[in-house]
Order: structure tokens, then C-alpha cells, then sequence
């Protein structure tokens, strides 16, 4: 944080409103990303990221550090995405369990962040929101649980499945 956004903060909160347009340019592109990879819907994403920061404005007094804030929007967008996906209630596959050991293993340090990105976006909907949430974003699966309305092995069950999947989309476009 630099001190000039915590200047923008002490000005949003007395109301001057170019501070909240320059703590939004500052935010939003990590902030869409975060929600991009939750939803996998751009107009969805771009929805959510408007809400979560007018929600972040309003609230803005509560704010008792500004040094906190990029944590305290961080968990505002994220609470705002899952908002959503509880409304929408996605859908959770039933994976039977596989303990299967697989042999070959894909060099992380090659993989394009695209390519990484696109076959994220690709999984299914309940696996897609679990990666990002246990992975990306550092939720426990018992938090998960709670905030998707599943069980913790349904969570867990989901994360190794789009670990699995994952890695075979990673293995097969690298074969190319």
C-alpha cells in the first residue's frame, strides 16, 4: 500500500468521491480477477466487482486501519461472489473416490499462466469454485463447506477432483 492510497482512503471517507475513482482503478483488475475465476461469467464478474466496491464505499467508515484495506476489499468481493454462487446454487458433482497414483507429473515452472487460467476456467462449476476458494484464495475446506452450503468431504472431494482434472487439460496441451 502506498501512502498516496491512504491518502485516497482518509479523502473517501470524508465523501470525495475522485478518491474512490482512483481506489477503484487501483483495486479492480485483482479484484475482477478474484471474481472471473469464481464465476467464470465476464458480465457476471464485472456485476459483482461494481457491487463489492459499493458496498466497500458505503462501509468505508468501518475501516479502522487504511493500511487493512486491500485485505478488508479482498473479503468483501470474495463474500460478494459467494453471495452469488449460494444464490445460484451450483451444482456439485458426485465423484466416487479415486486413489489412483498417476505417473507422470506436469513441470510447474512451464506452464503459461493463460493456458493456466483458460483451464481453470474450463472446469466444472462446484470444482471450479472450490479450487479457487481452497487454492488461490486460502479458505479451509470446513469454511468452504459453510459458506457453499455443502459438506467438508464434498469440498475436498471437489478440490482433488479439479487437482485431477487440471493436471490431465495441462498434460494434454503440453503433448502438442
Amino acid at each position: 500500500m502506498t501512502e498516496t492510497q491512504i491518502v485516497w482512503i482518509n479523502q473517501l471517507k470524508k465523501g470525495n468521491e475522485l478518491a474512490a475513482f482512483n481506489l477503484y482503478n487501483s483495486y479492480s483488475k485483482a479484484m475482477y480477477n478474484t471474481l472471473i475465476r469464481m464465476t467464470n461469467d465476464t458480465e457476471m464478474a464485472k456485476d459483482l466487482l461494481q457491487e463489492a466496491f459499493i458496498k466497500a464505499f458505503k462501509k468505508i467508515e468501518y475501516l479502522d486501519d487504511p493500511k487493512a484495506f486491500g485485505g478488508w476489499l479482498k473479503r468483501i468481493v470474495l463474500n460478494t461472489g459467494l453471495e452469488h454462487i449460494r444464490k445460484k446454487k451450483y451444482f456439485f458433482e458426485d465423484i466416487e473416490e479415486q486413489n489412483e497414483l498417476e505417473n507422470e507429473e506436469v513441470d510447474e515452472s512451464m506452464i503459461d499462466s493463460k493456458v493456466l487460467h483458460e483451464a481453470i476456467k474450463s472446469l466444472p462449476d462446484g470444482c471450479r469454485t472450490v479450487l479457487c476458494l481452497h487454492l488461490l484464495e486460502g479458505f479451509k475446506h470446513k469454511e468452504i463447506a459453510i459458506q457453499m452450503g455443502i459438506s467438508e468431504s464434498t469440498s475436498k472431494t471437489q478440490f482433488r477432483h479439479a487437482k485431477r482434472l487440471l493436471k490431465t487439460k495441462l498434460q494434454h496441451h503440453y503433448e502438442y
